[in-house]
């Protein structure tokens, strides 16, 4: 394994840049998910990374050797592609060991490796079936396997479960996870979907408009989303935000917005700068800190739905001014709610960003 480092990396089409100034440090044995909408530069960037697309700018290193103008075949890379790129002539074993066998394997010594790795995987009874006599679960198992069946630096995953059915994505997230925990693999992995890069990830790179606008522990990430487009984009449902009026008072910080019960807060240096800086924040809260019911903070507002879902409830509040806010409490039974419900939260969970959306460090943080 080896680690990766893009430092300022660019990429342009014509008059047309998608991907800005990127700097990642990916250490040995790290798992980074590229997460972001469609269009953001995740996969350009990981084309980047194999060699597949020439950088516009900036330098692409792997185990601190440069190789950012190298063919893919001397970064000693294993990709694993969306729609599997499966050859549809050969056997499921052909196509698992073919890069053993253009890098010149001994027969015996492919078949031994090529059974190892597909056994692991559970699809070494089908190794002599073509990929169109098999289904996309074990296409996409064969296309895992022979990415893995020849020791490599790095792997990179580009959205390899997007065509997959709800169970068999759950199933191979699992695996996924399993295997870099096993062998604490190098991978960047190219996903839009914040579940799996919070299941697999050790880093997330979120990624907008061709720029890393954070790079952290999931956790982190979900705890402490740098801007609003983050709070935003991870969690299911995604952070609530509601637009805040701030003002010093007497030594403290008051936020109002319709529908919003805030006690003035106690004001530390970081929310002092940015009321000075522009009154308009903004206040974030997850939906699973929202509860039915009082606490000094809380929501005010007309049911809009109330869905339940088996083991919790979503429940959506109309604020006044026609924003919504959805609580997901959680539960089997299902909730008898008035036309008017107040949704409480605690202070400490709350986020704040500043006026141009970026998080105001909390009281004690650094900034």
């Amino acid at each position: 394994m080896a680690s990766v480092t893009l430092e300022r990396v660019q990429k342009a089409f014509g008059d047309l840049t998608v991907v800005r100034d990127i700097d990642l440090e990916i250490g040995d044995g790290d798992f980074v998910c590229l997460l972001g909408p469609s269009g953001c530069g995740k996969t350009t960037t990981l084309r980047m990374v194999a060699g597949l697309e020439q950088p516009t700018g900036g330098r692409i290193l792997i185990g601190g050797a440069d190789v950012t103008r190298k063919p893919p075949r001397d970064r000693n890379l294993s990709m694993v592609f969306q729609d599997y790129a499966l050859y549809p002539h050969m056997s499921l074993g052909q196509n698992i060991g073919y890069p053993l066998k253009v890098r010149g394997a001994p027969v015996e010594a492919r078949r031994s490796r090529t059974q190892e790795v597909a056994d692991i995987l559970q699809i070494g009874h089908l190794l002599d079936r073509l990929p169109s006599q098999i289904s996309g679960g074990q296409q996409q198992r064969a296309s895992l396997a022979r990415a893995l069946v020849h020791p490599s630096q790095v792997y990179l995953f580009d959205e390899p479960l997007s065509n997959l059915d709800a169970k068999l994505r759950l199933e191979a997230r699992a695996f996924l996870n399993h295997l870099q925990r096993d062998i604490g693999m190098t991978a960047i992995y190219v996903t839009h979907d914040q579940a799996e890069a919070m299941a697999l990830a050790t880093r997330v790179a979120v990624m907008e408009a061709g720029q890393v606008v954070q790079y952290a522990p999931p956790l982190e990430v979900y705890r402490r989303p740098a801007t609003t487009f983050v709070a935003g984009f991870v969690g299911n449902p995604p952070m609530n935000l509601v637009p805040v009026e701030a003002a010093r008072q007497d030594g403290a910080a008051v936020l109002a917005a319709d529908g919003l019960q805030a006690p003035p807060l106690p004001l530390w240096d970081a929310l002092a700068r940015a009321i000075d800086r522009g009154s308009k924040l903004t206040l974030g809260i997850r939906p699973e800190h929202l509860r039915i019911g009082g606490d000094d903070w809380h929501l005010s507002g007309e049911l809009f739905a109330n869905e339940g879902m088996g083991p919790e409830s979503l429940v959506t509040l109309m604020l006044p001014g026609d924003r919504r806010v959805t609580a997901r409490i959680f539960g089997d039974e299902p909730l008898s709610l008035d036309r008017t419900v107040r949704l409480g939260f605690r202070a400490e969970d709350a986020v704040v960003f500043d006026a141009e959306g970026r998080r105001i460090p909390g009281p004690g943080e650094e900034p």
